[in-house]
């Protein structure tokens, strides 16, 4: 959960450039400096009632949400995997799907700092870790950012407008590097049934 209370600074602070390394940790209304016992993840949004100590002004709901996400993500994957390097790899590439989640809510891009080096992680990993392969990385890269990519240049094409963003098809080449080629076709199938029930909402 700290690494999620850090993970919603960096998408805050990623459209107004301001460092997320070393976050002003200041309430967004009265500009008051945050104590460190009301910036503990979750528990003092609930003591505080999502409120600001000094103004009273509404702390958003996100604050505890992602920080909860990505606590109950880490507790899973630990689960899964227990103390290894596919923990280590897995828990990075999942917070960063989560700050990429909520930067593309609010803003409609997937930033390339992001996803680009999402898939040169992916793929030294794949290098360097024991318990995972690298060509299959590879391949994952190219089929996950090939196919997407083959589909935006052939709606291209057909309708003279473009019909996805680059930031889909590296975001696909990024989980091809970490979870290998195989993943890919669920992940294309699962993300395609998602975005219609989306769409048609």
């Amino acid at each position: 959960m700290i690494w999620g209370s850090f993970g919603i600074f960096v998408i805050y602070c990623y459209p107004t450039g301001d460092s997320a390394v070393f976050p002003h940790r200041r309430c967004i209304s009265c500009c008051n400096p945050i104590k460190w016992y009301d910036n503990i993840p979750v528990f003092s949004w609930l003591f505080l009632r999502g409120r600001c100590r000094k103004c009273k002004a509404s702390i958003a709901w996100r604050y505890p949400a992602v920080e909860l996400i990505t606590g109950l993500i880490f507790a899973a994957i630990f689960q899964r995997f227990g103390i290894s390097w596919l923990t280590l790899e897995y828990m990075v590439f999942a917070w960063g799907l989560v700050v990429v989640s909520f930067i593309d809510l609010d803003l409609m891009i997937l930033p390339d700092v992001f996803t680009l080096s999402g898939v040169v992680l992916g793929l030294l990993g794949a290098a360097l870790n024991p318990e995972r392969q690298f060509w299959p990385s590879v391949y994952g890269v190219l089929l996950g950012g090939g196919f997407l990519w083959l589909i935006a240049y052939v709606y291209l094409l057909l309708r003279k407008e473009e019909g996805m963003g680059g930031g889909d098809i590296k975001l696909l080449a990024w989980i091809g590097a970490v979870l290998g080629w195989t993943s890919v076709p669920f992940v294309v199938l699962a993300s395609s049934l998602l975005g219609s029930f989306v769409g048609i909402g």
